[in-house]
Order: C-alpha cells, then structure tokens, then sequence
C-alpha cells in the first residue's frame, strides 16, 4: 500500500504541474510535436483562395466542376519518458535535486500529452532498466507515471545510456516522440543516441548542477562518486584548470547534439525550467 504522504506529494505535483500546463505549454506542445501525418477527411466544390494542388483531378473531370481533397491532421502520438534514476540525480546545491525536476518536468510533458489525446509510456533507468510502463492514454494513466517517478527506488546506481536506448528500440516499433531526462554523466550514449534520433522524435533534456563540477580552491579535499561509491582525493588548488576542462566538455557535448541535429534542452536546475522549455517549444514551432 503506498504510504499517505506519497499520495499527498503526487497531488500537489499534479496541482503544479497542470497549472503550468494549463496557463503556459498546452498550445506550444501542439504546435511543437505533429502528428504522424494526413489522413482523408472529403471531397467539395473549389472556392476561390482554396490551393490548387489540393484539386482532385479525377472527381473534378466526372463532373465538370473542380473538386479538392480535405485531409486531417492524425493527431495522436505516442510519448515515451526516459528517465535517469542512477544515484547522480540525488544531486543539488540549491532548492531542488536534479531527481526533483526530472519528476516535475515529466508530469508537465506527460499532461501535455494527454490533453492532446497522445499516449505516454515511461522508462525508468540506471545501468539496467529500472522499470516499464507500456504508453496508454488518461489522467489515471498519467497519476500512475508520476506515482512511480516519486515512489519508486532504483535498485543500481550507476548510468547506462545505451541499454536505455537499446530497450526503446525493442519495445517501440513505431516512430515516437522520445524524451529522454538525464544528466548524461556517461560515455556509453553518442552512437546509440544517434541511431534512436533516425528512427524517432527525440528530445534531449540535460539536467545540470552549476556546483556539481565546480570546486572551492580548498586544498586537498576528499570527495565520495554516489554512483561508483569510490573515495578519492583531489587537489583543488587547480580547480581553475578543472573548470576550463568541465567548460570544454559542456561545449563538446553541445556540438555534438547539434552536428547530429538530436534537440536539446539545458536546464541549470539552480535556475529552473519553465524558460528553457518554453525558449524549445518555440523554436521548434517556427
């Protein structure tokens, strides 16, 4: 039986999060993510202004008259939720963990989704995958997601985008439109992450500590990876030379996702999510 207290938590990222849904993202998720494409709606009478292309050229040769085809946009899509539970996501300096946003950004996107009528699915990993919820339609689907995204516990701690990926593959056929949530402390994504951009919608979110990698000049200091749970000393006097380096491996990693042309929201969770999101919904709209 789940513990009160959860059940309170998943209420009130409800409240928040259909809030924002409501007064800010519901239109720019429409506008953003297409549907799979046209389908045949009728036939009728030409009206001057109407696209010529649009003419049905058979019809309007039976009857004399020009005729045009209407078409429907098929809406309904499929969203899947990749989220990164390994032990790095217990990390932040300010009012939230990265774990916390994670939870927060997916019920925004996941009731975006179903006030459009598109399913959501969700996969929770470390360096396996944690857990799996097949992509269904409703509000209840959707309290199921988050439920989980707050309860559950990851059994391992270490990252493994790749086996994430590889599963995806497996599991969904058809084309999708993939969110994937990390923090992307790994070197096992790049071709794989490639090879799901081809096939799906995907959209990187990369979830970011300012402090995570930026040290205080404090001498020798001895720091604990949660993931790895080694310890291990380091001489921070050179923490200027280590700020270069984690600044070059940022912007490498921005190059990357653009020359793959793989979208990409940055989020700094010292500074929140709502502008980030809103700047990439409205540069993919136009």
């Amino acid at each position: 039986m789940i513990p009160a207290e959860i059940l309170q938590k998943v209420r009130l990222i409800e409240i928040k999060t259909r809030h924002i849904v409501n007064n800010i993202f519901g239109g720019e998720y429409h506008s953003a993510f297409k549907g799979k494409g046209m389908e045949f709606a009728e036939v009728r009478e030409y009206v001057p202004g109407d696209d010529i292309r649009d003419i049905d050229w058979n019809v309007t040769a039976r009857s004399g008259k020009p005729y045009i085809k209407r078409y429907n946009e098929e809406r309904e899509l499929t969203v899947m939720l990749m989220i990164d539970v390994s032990a790095s996501g217990y990390f932040g300096t300010g009012n939230n963990l990265k774990s916390d946003l994670a939870v927060e950004i997916s019920s925004i996107l996941s009731f975006s989704a179903i006030k459009n009528n598109d399913k959501v699915g969700l996969i929770l990993f470390s360096d396996k995958i944690e857990k799996f919820i097949s992509p269904q339609k409703g509000k209840i689907h959707v309290m199921r997601i988050i439920r989980e995204l707050i309860y559950y516990k990851a059994e391992d701690r270490k990252t493994n985008i790749q086996e994430a990926i590889e599963f995806v593959q497996k599991v969904q056929k058809r084309k999708s439109v993939i969110f994937l949530l990390s923090d992307f402390i790994d070197n096992t994504f790049q071709k794989p992450l490639c090879h799901l951009n081809k096939k799906h919608d995907l959209v990187s979110i990369h979830l970011e500590d300012p402090y995570e990698k930026l040290l205080p000049e404090l001498g020798l200091i001895k720091i604990h990876d949660i993931e790895s749970q080694y310890s291990y000393w380091i001489d921070t006097t050179f923490s200027g030379e280590m700020e270069r380096i984690n600044l070059n491996e940022k912007n490498e990693r921005k190059k990357f996702f653009k020359r793959n042309k793989i979208d990409l929201i940055s989020i700094d969770i010292s500074k929140g999510y709502i502008e980030p999101l809103i700047d990439f919904f409205t540069r993919r709209t136009q």
